[in-house]
C-alpha cells in the first residue's frame, strides 16, 4: 500500500460508456478501459486498498465475475484471503445458494460451505452497484455461512437507482454517476 498518486486522477475519464448494451435503452459502463490502463488501475486499486483496509477484513468476497477483478488483487495486496460468489454449477464441492429477485426475473448465487470461518470479517466487492439486488443477496449469502460482513465496495455506483438503500453495511464507491 505504498503507492502514492502523483496527482489526483479522475477515474471517470477511464470508463467507457456504451449505449444500448446489452440491450436497447441501457447505458453500459465498461470498466475494461480502466483496468487496461496501468496508471488508472494502480490508482483505483490503491484507493480501494486504503478504504477497505480500514474495515480490517480477514477475507474479500468477489461477485461473479467482474467482482473477481477487484477482489482478488486487493486480497493479495492487503494480505487477506479471497473467496468467490458464483452462479450455479461453477463451484466444486458442497455449496450453499441464495435465489434473489432482479428487475427482470430471478438469479442465484453460490458459495462453498467451507469458504468462511464463522465470525470472519468479510468485505464484498463488485464492479457496479445499480439497484442493489445482487449486492444485498451477496451479503445475505455470506451471512448464511457465518461471515461478519463489515463493508461493501464497488468501482461504480449508479446513485439514481438507489441500490445503496438495500444495503445494511457501509458502502464505498470509487466512481458515482448521479443519473
Amino acid at each position: 500500500m505504498s503507492f502514492q498518486e502523483p496527482q489526483p486522477l479522475n477515474l471517470k475519464d477511464y470508463i467507457r460508456e456504451v449505449p444500448d448494451f446489452p440491450k436497447p435503452g441501457i447505458l453500459f459502463y465498461d470498466i475494461s478501459t480502466l483496468i487496461r490502463s496501468a496508471e488508472a488501475w494502480q490508482v483505483a486499486t490503491g484507493r480501494l486498498a486504503r478504504i477497505i483496509s480500514a474495515w480490517q477484513p480477514d477475507l474479500l468476497a468477489g461477485i461473479e465475475s467482474r467482482g473477481f477483478l477487484t477482489a482478488a488483487p486487493l486480497a493479495q495486496r492487503l494480505g487477506c484471503g479471497f473467496t468467490m460468489l458464483r452462479k450455479p454449477g461453477k463451484l466444486p464441492g458442497e455449496t450453499i445458494s441464495l435465489k434473489y429477485g432482479l428487475e427482470y426475473g430471478e438469479d442465484e448465487l453460490h458459495i462453498q460451505v467451507d469458504a468462511i470461518k464463522p465470525g470472519q470479517r468479510v468485505v464484498v466487492l463488485d464492479d457496479l452497484l445499480a439497484t442493489g439486488g445482487t449486492l444485498a443477496a451477496s451479503i445475505d449469502l455470506l451471512r448464511k455461512v457465518g461471515a461478519e460482513v463489515v463493508g461493501a465496495s464497488v468501482l461504480i455506483e449508479l446513485a439514481g437507482l438507489k441500490g445503496r438503500d438495500k444495503l445494511d453495511v457501509p458502502l464505498n464507491a470509487l466512481i458515482t454517476y448521479e443519473d
